[in-house]
């Protein structure tokens, strides 16, 4: 019914589609893994369930809340409604301070403890990631 050229057109346009689906199958399968989901210590206490991977607590450094035992840091992130207790181990920013800007990467022990993987401080005296800005609800 078709032609030879028609038929190879065809075909060549369905492995191309093919070939389109699998690709981005496969690139949002590998970043869903990657993903890392920013809350902040009021989003955790109201969680049902505790995720047991990687996420970012994000907020302030609770004024005297930084300890320094051997080479573990203990301190505490808050948005000014809960607060989440961090242990780290490992090198500080040189911008990590009490009262300022803070997102920690790693892992929730229980909706009270959360063990950082990485600490990221903020860049200068004005900026605040979005995601905290929102969270503590300043504009």
């Amino acid at each position: 019914m078709y032609g030879r050229k028609v038929k190879l057109r065809l075909l060549f346009i369905v492995i191309i589609l093919i070939t389109l689906v699998l690709t981005t199958f496969l690139v949002l399968k590998s970043l869903e893994e990657n993903v890392v989901y920013f809350q902040s210590p009021s989003e955790i206490k109201s969680l049902t369930e505790i995720d047991k991977g990687k996420i970012r607590v994000g907020g302030m450094v609770k004024k005297n809340s930084i300890s320094i035992n051997s080479n573990e840091l203990n301190f505490i992130i808050t948005d000014f409604k809960n607060e989440i207790n961090v242990t780290y181990s490992g090198a500080v920013p040189n911008l990590f301070a009490e009262e300022k800007g803070v997102v920690a990467e790693g892992f929730l022990k229980d909706r009270n403890f959360f063990t950082a993987t990485k600490i990221l401080a903020k860049h200068d005296e004005n900026y605040m990631p979005p995601e905290v800005k929102e969270a503590l609800g300043e504009k």
